[in-house]
């Protein structure tokens, strides 16, 4: 057996119980040790005296302990001063400690600590730091590299976790044995050797660049990223194979049904519209599954594009499932298709949490017997869900739903060895490097432009202590006929977090604009509530609404002209722009205000920058992976899809061409080294390699 595959319990000194503890991390085989890689890196390679210290470092010291106090005004404290000879003094803080701790820092005690070193009430101070009792007399010996802090779990600390690694990295075998790219594709793409740079990264010298390796920027992390990269490109790919095996149902028709529902339309399709169009439907025609991405930015039209794509399945006497993640983006999909597809003789059927009973059951016997479309929500994936010939199923904003749900809703198609086709789709436009990276199994199509006649939505930012104004200006704006939304981000008052409920906001605003209708409407209202509120703003019976993120998708009110949105400095880019999308619909001039709470830190000051300057959901989108990395921008639900080890999408775009070059030569001769490499970066995650 090599190495890498042995077992951990071979290595001197893990026994049982240690075992049980790496396990919790998936780390089981030797291999598995040298690639969990250093979160960050400590610098312990010298003593700073305390009259040099500097606030924001992480800084390691050495002195005397001075005055002990224990304070119990707030909350348990206790505070410890340190003393070097200098006149300077660094005061420690502990707000978790037990008696046996506060007995070892009596005045007199030695101590070697670490830690930041921040402004204190008192002076400079560290806050928890790491800290060991020396001897008065004993030499402090600095570490000779930078101290690498792993991911790790209760129970097994960093330096523990370490010395197991380092015992790993003795059994490191010779580079031509490590690497799986093949040697000539690492020459023409000037990889360095991964042994070096796992080493590296595991042991820096002392005279490695802590900035550079801070931010990821050596060449050896850079080397380690590649490779990871690379692995998750590998393992897509190899998904999209899979799926390309399988076969799907023929979807056209003679398109008698989609001429007829393109002549009831009361617009034109964009050129954008119509070559996403033909891209769908030319993968429909095709007899193996679909895997396509739509991505517009909000208002676009994806969905007229959705109600084609079903159409060309009806025709071929197939059924077509579209699943949205709430129930008021389902209810907004089932108003649009029930409006543009009954017309042409055709049932729309709906599926969600609230459906029970007896309709629950009619429901699900008319989609049993082959009703041609049902929408809804998670609802369409429970148990006794059954289709008679599931030909396409489209799922809305993908990333709010894990990849197991979007597949058991597949599964539920399964016709002997056909599969259903699959359109995503998403008002979160993804920035190509993300594209690329996170969505490798799909092909990605673009609707990139707007409707005609849409008008862009003028955006400010306003201090909340001008809020008196912004409510005048709303009062002017509904004496005009204009409608408002006013988005709060909390249902109910946290005073710490300084955010308005909506509450309060309905009550503030209802008062200061007597005679108008205001409404209510957050997450907590039961459906049939929330539904009859959008109904009563839609026909124009209520001026404002105010809402919490509730309305972030799905809500189309082309006379709502005015946002209001408080607290935006809390929103991401993302979000803030999705909201922003739910004006500037109709024809008339838009304008959304930001309403923030000062000071401003300098993310927030970015992100509503980038907001007044543009209303490009695609330049928006690259600033929001910028300020706050793909994971965040993409949801939390991808599943494991992009937790990198040391990876980082935003960081590391420059990568992927030549991750895709080196993928493709892989995929097309190296079978072997390509199936060694996603088991050595994904391992078991690669579970839903055949998607």
């Amino acid at each position: 057996m090599d190495a890498g595959n042995a077992p951990l319990g071979a290595l001197p000194g893990v026994g049982p119980a240690l075992l049980a503890l790496l396990a919790r991390l998936g780390l089981e085989r030797v291999q598995d040790l040298w690639f969990h890689l250093p979160l960050r890196y400590e610098d312990k390679t010298r003593v700073t005296p305390l009259a040099e210290l500097r606030v924001g470092e992480r800084e390691q010291v050495v002195g005397i302990v001075e005055e002990v106090e224990r304070g119990f005004r707030h909350r348990p404290q206790l505070k410890v001063a340190l003393g070097d000879g200098s006149g300077q003094t660094l005061r420690l803080r502990f707000f978790h400690f037990n008696r046996a701790q506060a007995e070892q820092l009596r005045p007199g005690t030695r101590l070697l600590c670490f830690g930041e070193v921040r402004h204190g009430a008192q002076g400079l101070e560290m806050v928890h730091p790491s800290y060991q009792r020396v001897g008065a007399d004993e030499a402090v010996a600095a570490d000779e590299s930078l101290s690498p802090v792993y991911p790790t779990t209760e129970g097994l600390g960093s330096k523990r976790l370490a010395g197991v690694i380092g015992k790993a990295l003795a059994l490191l075998p010779a580079a031509e044995q490590l690497e799986l790219i093949p040697l000539q594709l690492c020459v023409e793409h000037g990889l360095t050797s991964l042994r070096d740079a796992l080493l590296y990264v595991h042991r820096p010298p002392p005279q490695a660049n802590l900035e550079q390796l801070m931010r990821g920027l050596h060449p050896a992390q850079q080397r380690l990223a590649f490779e990871e990269l690379l692995s998750r490109h590998l393992s897509l790919k190899r998904m999209r194979a899979a799926v390309r095996h399988r076969r799907a149902p023929v979807l056209g028709g003679d398109g008698r049904l989609q001429r007829q529902l393109l002549a009831g339309l009361p617009f034109r399709l964009t050129a954008a519209q119509q070559r996403v169009g033909g891209e769908v439907a030319r993968d429909l025609a095709q007899p193996h599954p679909m895997l396509r991405l739509v991505q517009g930015d909000v208002g676009s039209g994806k969905t007229v594009v959705a109600a084609l794509a079903a159409l060309a399945a009806v025709e071929s006497r197939h059924q077509v499932a579209l699943m949205a993640p709430t129930e008021l983006l389902a209810e907004q999909h089932l108003h649009n298709f029930r409006r543009w597809l009954q017309p042409l003789g055709i049932e729309v059927d709906w599926l969600a949490g609230k459906v029970a009973g007896k309709a629950r059951q009619a429901t699900l016997e008319r989609v049993a017997a082959g009703a041609p479309v049902l929408i809804g929500t998670h609802a369409l994936m429970q148990e006794g869900v059954t289709f008679a010939r599931l030909g396409l199923v489209i799922v809305d904003e993908q990333h709010r739903f894990g990849v197991q749900q979007r597949l058991s809703l597949r599964d539920k198609g399964r016709d002997g060895e056909l599969v259903p086709h699959q359109l995503v789709l998403t008002a979160t436009p993804i920035p190509r490097t993300l594209a690329m990276s996170a969505y490798a199994d799909l092909d990605v199509s673009s609707i990139d432009e707007l409707p005609p006649g849409r008008t862009p939505v003028q955006t400010i930012a306003i201090s909340n202590a001008r809020r008196v104004e912004v409510i005048e200006r709303i009062h002017a704006a509904c004496a005009e006929g204009r409608q408002v939304y006013w988005v709060c981000t909390l249902i109910e008052e946290s005073e710490p977090l300084r955010a308005q409920a909506a509450e309060v906001a309905h009550a503030e605003l209802s008062a200061a604009l007597a005679g108008f209708g205001v409404g209510l409407i957050h997450g907590r209202m039961r459906p049939k509530e929330k539904q009859a509120v959008m109904d009563a703003f839609k026909a124009g019976q209520l001026a404002v609404l105010v809402a919490t993120t509730v309305i972030e998708v799905g809500v189309d009110v082309p006379n709502a002209s005015l946002m209001v949105i408080e607290n935006s400095e809390r929103l991401g880019l993302a979000q803030l722009h999705q909201l922003r999308g739910r004006v500037g619909r109709g024809a008339q001039a838009s304008n959304c205000v930001l309403l923030y709470q000062p000071p401003l830190g300098q993310l927030a000051r970015e992100r509503l920058q980038v907001m007044r300057e543009t209303t490009d959901g695609f330049r928006i989108a690259e600033k929001d992976l910028q300020l706050r990395g793909p994971g965040e921008v993409l949801g939390t639900r991808q599943t494991g899809q992009l937790s990198f080890r040391i990876a980082d999408l935003a960081r590391d775009a420059h990568l992927l061409p030549a991750v895709q070059k080196v993928g493709a030569c892989m995929l097309d001769g190296h079978q072997a080294q390509t199936e060694r490499l996603i088991e050595r970066w994904i391992g078991g995650s690669a579970r839903y390699a055949h998607a």
